[in-house]
């Protein structure tokens, strides 16, 4: 048996109008979330280049200027935060998610909640992000979740097609 017919497990989601269905799946592991975070980085990324830069410069708030609590620091870190609980509340995978056929999914079937979302992405994701060894623990565990799926109860899964 390869290691990915040893992913797969049946899960249970929903559809977009919240109906629930059942479906075969592999976990995502390690290297796929990956790539897909690194495009939603250059998304991010870019939507900070092309919105976030010209309103500062027209508004004549420096660009440049260091430090934690920042202008450009804080909006770029609420445009990250923002990013990542919209996409993932309203379509259960972000941009470079889409890209690579993965879907955030509760353990147990049910549909995304705000309070699954908000955990697992903000408070979930800033530890991560603050130990990033932790991001690792997704190749070692056995539904392939990182300390902030573990905290949500959520994994990512290869979205059935």
């Amino acid at each position: 048996m390869n290691s990915n017919e040893m992913e797969k497990e049946e899960t249970r989601s929903s559809d977009e109008i919240g109906r629930e269905y059942h479906f075969t799946g592999r976990y995502a592991g390690f290297w796929m979330r990956f790539w897909a975070y690194l495009l939603d980085m250059i998304v991010i990324g870019s939507i900070n280049r092309l919105i976030i830069n010209p309103v500062f410069r027209a508004m004549d708030i420096p660009l440049l200027e260091e430090g934690f609590f920042s202008p450009k620091t804080i909006v770029t870190a609420v445009v990250f935060y923002l990013y990542f609980v919209l996409m993932t509340k309203y379509l259960g995978q972000t941009l470079g998610k889409m890209v690579f056929g993965l879907k955030v999914v509760k353990l147990d079937g049910k549909n995304l909640t705000w309070g699954t979302v908000l955990f697992r992405e903000w408070i979930g994701r800033f530890l991560s992000a603050t130990i990033l060894i932790l991001y690792v623990v997704v190749a070692f565990t056995k539904k392939k979740q990182g300390l902030h799926d573990l905290f949500a109860d959520t994994t990512v899964i290869h979205e059935p097609r």
